[in-house]
């Protein structure tokens, strides 16, 4: 075990097309993660460095999935290194099978009715699709 807690943190990227609002996703996410009882999320809008000072943590952790993660998120890192110098940015790379599942790439095997369940848990897959039958439903 690398932490003793992971405080998993929701955000809104408005440069992304949201299919679930920060409440859902943060629903979604305790209820996925809710055998782990080391594992606290919440819900934050700003910059990450803040809450991981509001929260006293000593790293911020970042997941890298293919190459082109690694610029921007080294770009942020630094960035939080000026910030907060004390608070560490660690990175972590995905199992090569997951290196390819994105939210884009859930949402648009969604859109046609494929299922999900080698790209999600059971529970956010179920969520998908009612929002995808409610969208079609008008």
């Amino acid at each position: 075990m690398i932490f003793d807690k992971l405080i998993v943190v929701v955000s809104c990227n408005p440069a992304k097309n949201q299919l679930f609002t920060i409440k859902e996703r943060v629903e979604l996410l305790q209820s996925v993660l809710s055998n782990y009882p080391n594992i606290e999320v919440k819900a934050f809008t700003g910059l990450i460095v803040d809450v991981a000072l509001e929260c006293n943590a000593k790293a911020i952790v970042r997941g890298l999935r293919v190459i082109s993660d690694f610029e921007n998120e080294f770009r942020m890192a630094l960035t939080n290194q000026k910030l907060a110098c004390h608070i560490e940015t660690v990175f972590l790379m995905t199992k090569a099978e997951f290196s390819y599942i994105s939210s884009t790439t859930v949402k648009e095997v969604a859109s046609f009715g494929g299922s999900l369940r080698s790209l999600v848990p059971p529970l956010v897959e179920e969520r998908i699709k009612e929002k995808f039958k409610r969208y079609r439903e008008g």
